[in-house]
């Protein structure tokens, strides 16, 4: 409670280093002492979430996404109109069953893909690192990490948060990055530390501070210096490793944090799992808006023909079979009025009525279908052998239900080299030296030949096949 409230830290003497059309004030961090770094709690942690729902969240959340079909909408406006005393042709209970099993089958499937990011988060944020803790480097959590620890990390493994390199295994402080994590590209990049750290690691004496800029996006850009025995060294992109990239070739690297958790670049970048849809979904979507079209058409051709018929015969409704409003017995019940509501409304519960009785047009079975069967696609491919690799003892990871049936349709093809989809290949055809032909069964020609041997010309010819 006796906190300060957060802000940013505030340097006047830094404004020639960065652009004065930034927004915050560079970003400071002591080297070796996360307390002083994070003296204001403006830092978040290293902890990540790339799930979609909380507990709390999950259900209305879940059903907003849901509605976004407009079979589900259909469906919500039968079940609400069936519970209507007048227009009530099944129970009413009985008439939300369908609905609310579809709904609840969908909630199954969407809380197991998310249950599966929550669990992916969680293995991601219990990995561990070295990391200097009492002038020694130890094992700790990636999610307890923070901006201004110094963290160590050997071959092969992933960098936990964007840190700026302080010195290497190499003399000359070059380490070796693979990015594909985050552009794709499998050639591996180049790093430094700067000359000035080397001293730094060689004796342990972890101090300094670096002035950087606040969160952003861009991963191909860096701004910042360090400060360090009243030295100012310039920091750029070059000197940088971001989380998720992996470190190859290269014994090991020590580097400091600057951004931690979602203010990392690779997470700024990531966004929140949008639900995602099939193209057959959208197609579903259309034909049911021109089912619904043809049906609100139906239904008012036979509220019409209702309100024809009630006025020529309103004089006798009384008696006339099946539409009679009064009771003709023997009892106390005799001559007693039916519930009749006008000729206006009765149009209008006869419009209601057909639509109800007509709802078949759209099945909702035929969604309670799809989803069990996208349930079961995905289990068979999960356990599918021949898509299991034994090396990195993986297997098929069937992230998104929803796409199931978009496997193998492909649209468009994308490429950015010359000859990855054509075949570009040079044939010798015919070649002419020293006047004698060689190739095909071309006319032969004798070139004219003059001066001396090294000046006789030679001719050759290729065809190029694509």
């Amino acid at each position: 409670p006796n906190r300060p409230p957060r802000g940013r830290n505030k340097s006047s003497h830094f404004e020639d280093l960065f652009s004065s059309e930034q927004e915050h004030d560079p970003r400071l961090i002591h080297i070796n002492d996360p307390v002083r770094t994070n003296d204001r709690y403006e830092f978040t942690g290293n902890e990540i979430r790339t799930s979609k729902y909380t507990l709390i969240t999950f259900l209305p959340k879940n059903l907003f996404i849901q509605f976004h079909r407009l079979a589900y909408v259909y469906f919500l406006v039968i079940a609400a109109l069936n519970q209507l005393p007048p227009l009530a042709v099944f129970g009413r209970t009985a008439s939300l069953f369908p609905l609310l099993f579809v709904l609840f089958v969908t909630a199954i499937k969407d809380g197991y893909e998310d249950w599966r990011r929550h669990r992916s988060d969680r293995n991601e944020n219990n990995r561990e690192a070295l990391v200097l803790q009492h002038g020694d480097f130890r094992s700790k959590k990636w999610k307890h990490i923070c901006a201004g620890e110094v963290v160590k990390i050997h071959s092969n493994e992933t960098m936990p948060c964007d840190m700026v390199l302080l010195g290497t295994s190499d003399p000359n402080g070059i380490a070796y990055i693979q990015t594909m994590n985050l552009d794709g590209e499998s050639n591996l990049k180049t790093r430094y530390a700067r000359q000035e750290t080397v001293t730094m690691i060689s004796h342990s004496s972890y101090l300094g501070l670096i002035k950087c800029e606040q969160p952003n996006r861009n991963i191909y850009e860096f701004t910042a210096t360090m400060e360090l025995n009243n030295q100012r060294i310039p920091l750029g992109q070059s000197n940088i490793v971001l989380r998720g990239c992996q470190l190859k070739n290269t014994e090991w690297i020590i580097g400091v944090v600057v951004y931690a958790g979602q203010e990392t670049k690779a997470m700024l970048n990531s966004t929140i799992s949008r639900s995602k849809s099939s193209n057959l979904e959208s197609y579903m979507n259309r034909e049911t808006l021109w089912l619904s079209a043809f049906l609100l058409i139906t239904c008012s051709v036979v509220a019409t023909g209702m309100g024809v018929w009630l006025f020529k015969n309103t004089k006798n409704l009384d008696a006339l079979p099946y539409y009679r409003r009064k009771y003709f017995t023997f009892g106390r019940e005799n001559r007693k009025d039916f519930e009749f509501y006008g000729l206006a409304l009765e149009i209008f519960f006869s419009f209601l009525s057909s639509v109800i009785i007509f709802q078949i047009m759209i099945p909702i079975s035929l969604y309670i279908t799809m989803e069990l069967v996208r349930v079961g696609q995905s289990y068979f491919m999960i356990g599918d052998t021949r898509m299991y690799d034994s090396s990195s003892g993986s297997r098929f990871q069937c992230r998104s239900l929803n796409i199931n049936e978009d496997l193998g349709q492909i649209r468009y093809i994308f490429s950015d080299k010359t000859g990855t989809l054509t075949q570009n290949k040079m044939e010798f055809q015919q070649a002419s030296i020293y006047g004698r032909n060689y190739g095909s069964s071309l006319q032969s020609h004798r070139a004219n030949m003059t001066g001396s041997p090294s000046q006789k010309s030679m001719l050759m010819h290729y065809s190029w096949h694509f």
